[in-house]
């Protein structure tokens, strides 16, 4: 998350009262036919701009006109951030491009309607409605249903749940009943790499067609099973499905957590974390293999013996510290 500047968003409150002022009017009691007709030209406008570009740009007026005013019997999910240069959010960057697919999924589907539209307020576009709803960090997902105000749950928990666009796809489904189907643009790097890596491995076949010892050698295969097993277990697989953020920026103190609070959830540096505490521990039990079972001199193997027992003691306390503070209450230290 992006914390924006507090004086930026105050900043912005003088030329909103302001603007409340001057678009003071009096207010009218429409007529059933009124309403049907105004809702009938903010639904057509809507589909407009959507037929255009499936994620639609507003900014204040375009908000308090479309969103905010009554009439309205379509919902609008809005992402809320800071994609300007300036601002450094990298993470909105990210968030912007899973929330473009899941848009474009919904827009050129065959079930695509004028129920649900998806849309942006940039802060450097619409500053006075990060001042209206006090927000002060980005990205955040909003939805706005179809009648009624914004529930807490209408709010996306992205630190729980990440911005991959499947989950938020599951969010709009549970908030909206409208169900999409993620379709990613084809991403042929996956392949690429794989063929690549099929190449070099049948090109050092061939190279050493004479001498394939090597394919025997235990101590390879051993160490390839253990780097797929460290993967694993670390977690990156949840990474590659939930789609979590790197870490988290407080807001309000700027701290940076790389450690979630909660069991349900982690960010993509504690799976790092964990990964390298894990290989840590592992080549210290291989130390201790190494010193109870080779040939070499007595004091070398002493010296593998205390490097050990330090690595598995040090970063094996340190996996237990990271446990504990996830699973709160856990007695053992």
């Amino acid at each position: 998350m992006h914390c924006i500047n507090k004086r930026e968003v105050s900043r912005s409150s003088s030329l909103l009262r302001s603007m409340n002022v001057r678009s003071a009017r009096v207010p009218l009691i429409l007529t059933g036919k009124a309403k049907s007709t105004l809702l009938s030209e903010k639904v057509s406008q809507m589909m407009e701009w959507a037929s255009k570009r499936a994620v639609i740009r507003l900014n204040g007026e375009k908000f308090r006109r479309l969103i905010r005013a009554p009439p309205r019997n379509y919902s609008v999910v809005i992402m809320f951030t800071a994609l300007q240069s300036q601002r450094q959010c990298a993470v909105c960057k990210q968030a912007d491009e899973e929330y473009q697919i899941l848009a474009n999924s919904w827009r050129y589907s065959s079930a695509f309607t004028n129920r649900i539209f998806f849309a942006m307020v940039d802060f450097d576009e619409g500053s006075d409605v990060f001042q209206m709803l006090n927000m002060n960090s980005a990205p955040t997902f909003i939805n706005f249903p179809a009648k009624g105000k914004p529930k807490p749950a209408d709010t996306y928990e992205l630190q729980v749940r990440g911005f991959a666009a499947e989950q938020l796809a599951r969010w709009v489904a549970d908030r909206t009943d409208v169900h999409i189907r993620v379709i990613r643009p084809p991403n042929y790097a996956g392949p690429l790499m794989l063929g690549l890596l099929l190449a070099f491995i049948g090109s050092l076949a061939y190279l050493r067609r004479n001498n394939l010892e090597f394919l025997f050698n235990k101590n390879v295969w051993a160490f390839s099973a253990l780097c797929f097993v460290l993967i694993m277990t670390s977690g990156q697989m949840w990474n590659h499905i939930r789609g979590p953020p790197y870490a988290h920026k407080n807001p309000n103190t700027g701290q940076v957590s790389y450690i979630h609070g909660s069991s349900q959830a982690q960010f993509v540096a504690e799976t790092h974390i964990v990964l390298l505490f894990n290989a840590a521990v592992t080549l210290g039990i291989v130390l201790l293999h190494e010193a109870a079972t080779s040939d070499l001199d007595l004091g070398k193997r002493k010296i593998m013996c205390v490097a050990g027992i330090g690595l598995v003691l040090l970063f094996f306390s340190w996996l237990l510290s990271i446990f504990r503070a996830k699973y709160h209450g856990y007695p053992y230290r």
